[in-house]
């Protein structure tokens, strides 16, 4: 079980398998075992690694030979740079001079001389019409070639320490100010350093990758459980749910009765309140005497129409009669009242 558990985590992608899974599936786990003998930790078949890694290895020959020449190509380049820049700012030695003057011109003639190989070879016009020949005519002088090829292993040498020099200051700053022997002892270990490094560096991403498989699994595995524990609870929410509503429903019923009970004695007390900010004391005295002497007019005019429905009684018991007697009455009045007012006026004329 552990070896194929290795197996899943490192030859083969993440898929995340159990024990469970492996225990019920005992053919698959045969299958893994028998293609983790044919496969390595990348998981290319063994005859295809050791080809790639033959491959790899002539790749990486080339390639050094390939940065040995570009380097020394880059290095020569900036040393003409250089001399151009001095040419600028200070005067050089003749020697300077020719000697930067013989590698340029060597230089040019090379470059081209490899420019126009592969055209000749291909059966092509060369550019411009020119020949090897015509470009070996302008290569300098045997004796300055000798005296700058042997001049030139000096002044690469100086300036790949320069470069050296950089690259130390670049990697450990505190460099900058240690002597030039010191420098130099340090720089013939920075290779080492550095492949210490890369290899740190590659165990890190290496235990980084096996973190991740491993995240993985705990997600998946935290993924499951989460889901089985939504699962229970939605199961749980469905058995208990009326039970609980229920009793949430009685308890706000309660509640919202408590708070209308609360409401309505609130709103007796703000008219109790009113009531005593309106009525003070001198003003409830005054408004009893009022309500006694009220009552007292309404007890006298009760007893007048009482007197008066005697009276009224006592004149219908009459009928008719009573009322031919009204209407008599009410003429002799009527002109005695004329007959009075009359002798008014004749008093005031004859006076």
């Amino acid at each position: 079980m552990e070896v194929l558990q290795q197996v899943c985590s490192k030859q083969l992608p993440p898929c995340n398998l159990s024990e469970e899974d492996l225990l019920q599936n005992p053919h698959f786990s045969q299958l893994l075992l028998s293609l983790s003998q044919h496969m390595d930790e990348s998981g290319l078949s063994l005859t295809l690694a050791k080809e790639q890694a033959q491959a790899w290895k002539e790749v990486r020959l080339h390639k050094t030979t390939w940065l040995r020449s570009e380097i020394l190509h880059r290095v020569i380049q900036e040393l003409l740079v250089d001399y151009y820049v001095k040419t600028q700012e200070t005067d050089l030695t003749s020697e300077d001079k020719k000697f930067h003057e013989t590698l340029e011109q060597r230089l040019l003639v090379t470059e081209l001389t490899r420019l126009l190989g592969p055209c000749q070879e291909k059966e092509m016009p060369s550019p411009l019409g020119l020949e090897k020949a015509d470009l070996l005519e302008l290569m300098p002088p045997s004796e300055d070639f000798v005296w700058m090829k042997a001049r030139l292993p000096l002044e690469v040498e100086e300036q790949l320490k320069k470069k050296c020099f950089t690259l130390l200051c670049y990697h450990d700053p505190n460099s900058d100010s240690d002597s030039k022997t010191l420098k130099a002892a340090k720089v013939w270990k920075l290779a080492e350093v550095l492949v210490g490094e890369k290899l740190q560096g590659q165990e890190a991403k290496s235990q980084q990758k096996e973190q991740m498989v491993l995240l993985e699994k705990k997600s998946a595995t935290y993924s499951q459980v989460l889901l089985r524990c939504l699962s229970l609870l939605q199961r749980l929410l469905q058995e208990h749910r009326l039970k609980t509503q229920s009793e949430l429903n009685h308890i706000n019923a309660q509640y919202l009765e408590i708070k209308c009970s609360a409401m309505i004695l609130k709103l007796r007390m703000e008219e109790l309140k009113i009531l005593s900010d309106t009525y003070t004391a001198e003003k409830v005295e005054v408004h009893c005497l009022i309500r006694d002497r009220l009552e007292e007019a309404i007890c006298l005019q009760e007893q007048d129409m009482e007197k008066s429905q005697q009276v009224l009684n006592t004149y219908e018991v009459l009928g008719d009669e009573f009322d031919r007697l009204v209407k008599e009455y009410t003429q002799l009045k009527q002109a005695t009242e004329n007959k009075r007012w009359a002798l008014q006026e004749f008093n005031k004329a004859y006076h």
